[in-house]
């Protein structure tokens, strides 16, 4: 009969990995230290922020979009027959980008047109920025935190360095902590950065799209300023 021989070290490993494997993800992240936490948390409170700028600029730019329309169908109702006062009183009810660019336009009426298209691309631009709030902020965090996930996954290294050269041992027991702030804070900051990217990109396409329909309606408004009375 042949018996087979296990070496207590390979038992070890085993027990070490069986004993990782059947962890939490609470437990994993505890395991990373005091940096791994730190740097975790500070990736958590990043995408909770990426998320609620994501959905507050997703919100506004949608409700602008549709309000704008509302406002530019209002608009070709009434302009035809230079019904002011209507038209006025339609941008003073519409808080809208369109809404204070019609409205400083008329504000001009009588003066030559380019400046009143000029008054007109003036509010466009300061309403351009307005809507741009804080989607900058987007890219920022995109950038911020793959760098936080490199500070900890640099750190992990040195720890686990640091740990091997105080028990001159190999042990996954040994190296563990390490790898969890390695391993765990750079797929942190891959993912809160990825996040954040695509609501950047997501919410840059859709406030070109708008700033392009803003374009064109001041367009159509200077048009119709050319367009003859109906009487």
């Amino acid at each position: 009969m042949i018996f087979l021989q296990t070496n207590p070290a390979e038992i070890d490993v085993v027990n070490e990995g069986t004993q990782i494997a059947s962890q939490s993800i609470i437990d994993i992240i505890i395991n990373s230290g005091p940096l791994g936490i730190v740097i975790i948390s500070i990736q958590v409170l990043l995408s909770f922020i990426s998320l609620y700028i994501f959905i507050e600029r997703w919100l506004t730019i949608k409700a602008v979009v549709k309000e704008d329309e509302r406002v530019m169908q209002n608009l070709r109702a009434n302009i035809g027959s230079a019904n002011i006062a209507a038209i006025q009183g339609i941008c003073a009810s519409s808080d809208t980008p369109l809404a204070r660019m019609v409205e400083k336009g008329l504000q001009r009426l009588g003066r030559p047109m380019p400046e009143i298209e000029n008054a007109i691309e003036n509010v466009g631009r300061v309403e351009t920025f307005r809507l741009e709030k804080k989607i900058t902020y987007l890219s920022l965090i995109a950038k911020l935190a793959p760098m936080f996930g490199f500070l900890g996954t640099i750190m992990g290294v040195i720890k686990i360095f640091y740990d091997i050269s105080l028990t001159d041992n190999l042990s996954v027991g040994v190296i563990s902590g390490g790898l969890y702030q390695k391993m765990l804070t750079s797929a942190g900051g891959l993912l809160v950065g990825i996040m954040a990217f695509v609501g950047y990109y997501v919410l840059t396409m859709m406030l070109d799209e708008e700033v392009n329909t803003l374009e064109r309606s001041s367009i159509e408004f200077m048009d119709m300023l050319h367009t003859p009375v109906k009487h």
